[in-house]
């Protein structure tokens, strides 16, 4: 599985969910915003997680490529994945409107994607998320969870590797924090950023609540 970044919250995850000889599946996550200053992946995408809003979406994507922006049980490309609903404030989205959790697994890798959520999680959605192997968790406040907030959620769920987003990076134009109280809170952020993430499952052994950083893809 390959992940690359591009700022805010997009993500492009390569990966074989039908095994080594078979062709990838492209996802892509929620679409840079105009304005951002940044630039989106481009190239060919199979699926495309939105959780929050879809105004940012262009207006048509090939033939085969599958859009997931609502909550509900889906089979894709070979992978079942699971949409949750959630918010992005503290008052069930009456602020900033709702969210969709996103849980998925391929090559064996359980992966949770948090979208542009807002608030504490109960007990139940904690239950949904324990196994997680990849966590991706806003991490920059404005208009998601904050630095301390975002910790606290981090050492509830126990993944083994955390990727922050939504944070202040070179580039990016939303008035967002750094990831440095994040890192200050968690305690165990790298020192240097990678420019892509490689992973295998046999890679997660040992492995607990493990920040990754990563620069801004191009």
């Amino acid at each position: 599985m390959n992940i690359q970044y591009y700022g805010d919250f997009c993500f492009k995850i390569s990966t074989k969910p039908a095994g080594r000889a078979t062709e990838d599946v492209v996802i892509w996550t929620d679409l840079l915003p105009k304005g951002s200053g940044l630039r989106a992946p481009a190239g060919q995408v199979n699926l495309v997680l939105i959780s929050h809003g879809n105004e940012e979406m262009p207006g048509a994507f090939g033939n085969e490529t599958v859009v997931l922006d609502a909550p509900g049980e889906y089979a894709v490309k070979g992978m079942t994945a699971f949409g949750f609903p959630a918010y992005r404030d503290t008052e069930e989205g009456v602020e900033r409107g709702q969210n969709v959790i996103f849980i998925f697994e391929s090559e064996d890798i359980h992966i949770c994607y948090l979208g542009a959520l807002g608030h504490n999680l109960s007990p139940e959605m904690l239950d949904k998320l324990n196994g997680v192997d990849i966590l991706f968790i806003p991490i920059g406040g404005a208009d998601a969870l904050d630095s301390k907030l975002a910790a606290e959620l981090v050492r509830k769920i126990e993944p083994r590797i955390v990727i922050p987003m939504h944070y202040k990076i070179p580039g990016l134009t939303l008035p967002l924090e750094t990831e440095k109280a994040f890192c200050s809170a968690m305690g165990n952020c790298p020192t240097q950023t990678l420019p892509k993430l490689n992973i295998k499952k046999k890679d997660l052994d040992g492995k607990l609540m493990e920040v990754i950083l990563m620069e801004r893809g191009v």
